[in-house]
């Protein structure tokens, strides 16, 4: 099957330049006045709507850098200086990785709602496809900022100009999350569950992160009902991998585990001025051990450095390899320990690294191969789905169908089932979600929405670091006119 290829669509449909990495076309060649006049248009501002999805990396660093699972690690406390910011709950508005979250997703809605602005230019066959496809990623996208920010501005179906900037408020997120609903029920209704090219929108990556929404504003028996038909209809085969041990490899991806999948490739390069522009995904590299000499791994940045909490926290747990490198000890297991060598970053160490997405040597993209990993990010895999669902029903009372999704995911790992109800059960999912998911990024977003994350977080304020603060670049560009965060 063909893979979608990313790529950047003219700054005008941007909020920021990456010209450097662009295959322009000659300077005035097409405008907006002139575009959108063929299905090819459509088809090339699509991509250029996906293409914003490339920010993951953000995600995998705060979700697990925000949360007890990790520390920010790197070269130095300056080294990426936002991220130990977060690691310490000591972050503001001056915050660089913030202000890229923020940026980045807007950049991507912005392109969406130009081609939403242009929905009705002409018809041909896949149009409507096209157009359920973005409408994902926008809620995709709005969902990002929602979680982090709260209350944003939701703009929909048009670009703001830049005399608007000064006049936008902050919605209220309920109308935001009532937007993402619309938006992804667009999707369901009109994807099919399989698709030609890998990488393409599903109805089934559409219902996942219904579910997930609805789960987020604690609308349980929704979510319940969204997770059952997805769960029991299934016509894309979804289902969990027998090996989890491999299933992180490259040669593994796009596989019945994989419900919503950002596309990855190695073979474009770039440099560490924008990261957003790469088709590679940096985060394997950024995880990667500093000055690594030795056999099956590449050397990196030593980032989102597991803690002894969270290797601690498995016991004996056959998910603890899979999940934690375990440096030391993994050195001393080989055939010449005495010849292989790493250094330990200033930023931070603990011996232990993100072994989900860690570059490996035989999975080097192009120079500078930090930066050009073709491992693929994992938005929502199916375990994901099936521990979704099995919250969403111990939340209604249906402690029965609970266990048996639960059960799937722990009969995989090979550890017991669990047997408990009532509020036992619903621990016992939270206690699973870190087991099955540690090392992807939701860690944070689970202690906030479980209201756990002050017993877990070492520093984390009630009433304020639920949500991060406003980029205050963004403020200042509004006048003013919106309020910062409670507590920044």
């Amino acid at each position: 099957m063909k893979k979608i290829k990313i790529f950047l669509l003219a700054a005008s449909m941007s909020l920021f330049s990456c010209d450097a990495w662009l295959d322009l076309e000659p300077e005035f060649v097409q405008d907006a006045e002139n575009f959108f006049l063929t299905p090819e248009d459509y088809e090339r501002a699509v991509i250029g709507v996906y293409d914003l999805m490339q920010a993951n990396y953000l995600h995998v660093w705060i979700g697990e850098i925000a949360s007890d699972n990790s520390i920010a690690g790197g070269e130095s406390v300056f080294d990426t200086q936002g991220l130990h910011e977060i690691d310490g709950m000591r972050h503001g508005g001056i915050n660089a990785e913030l202000r890229d979250v923020m940026r980045f997703n807007y950049a991507g809605i912005a392109r969406a709602n130009f081609v939403f602005e242009n929905e009705n230019n002409i018809d041909f066959p896949a149009k409507e496809r096209l157009m359920a496809e973005i409408s994902f990623i926008r809620a995709y996208y709005y969902f990002i900022l929602v979680k982090y920010f709260g209350d944003m501005p939701l703009i929909i179906d048009r670009r703001a100009s830049i005399n608007e900037v000064r006049e936008i408020d902050r919605t209220p997120k309920e109308e935001i999350y009532a937007q993402i609903e619309r938006d992804l029920d667009r999707a369901i209704n009109v994807l099919s569950w399989t698709t030609q090219e890998t990488g393409r929108i599903t109805k089934g990556a559409a219902m996942a992160l219904k579910g997930k929404v609805l789960l987020y504003q604690n609308k349980f028996a929704q979510a319940a009902q969204v997770f059952d038909e997805l769960i029991t209809t299934n016509q894309a085969g979804y289902g969990l991998v027998s090996d989890m041990s491999t299933m992180w490899l490259v040669v593994n991806q796009n596989g019945p585990e994989d419900v919503f999948t950002i596309q990855h490739s190695g073979l474009q390069g770039g440099d560490y001025g924008c990261l957003v522009c790469l088709q590679g995904n940096p985060a394997p590299g950024f995880h990667a051990i500093r000055n690594f000499v030795g056999p099956f791994y590449g050397d990196g940045n030593s980032y989102n450095l597991p803690t002894q909490n969270l290797y601690d926290f498995f016991g004996n747990d056959p998910r603890r390899e899979i999940t934690i490198l375990d440096l030391d000890a993994w050195i001393a297991q080989q055939p010449n320990p005495g010849q292989i060598s790493y250094a330990i970053g200033a930023g931070g160490h603990t011996g232990f690294f993100n072994n989900k997405y860690i570059k490996r040597d035989f999975e080097r993209g192009l120079p500078d191969d930090d930066l050009t990993s073709p491992l693929n990010y994992r938005a929502i895999r199916f375990a994901d789905v099936l521990l979704m669902a099995a919250e969403a029903f111990a939340q209604t009372g249906n402690d029965a169908r609970a266990r048996i999704e639960l059960n799937k995911v722990r009969q995989r790992a090979g550890v017991p089932d669990i047997t408990s109800s009532g509020a036992q059960l619903l621990e016992d999912i939270y206690r699973e979600r870190r087991l099955e998911l540690s090392g992807e990024g939701y860690r944070f977003w689970d202690l906030v929405r479980t209201g756990k994350a002050a017993e877990a977080i070492q520093g984390f304020q009630v009433g304020k670091h639920e949500l991060f603060p406003i980029p205050q670049f963004e403020i200042d560009l509004a006048g003013g006119r919106w309020r910062q965060n409670p507590g920044y």
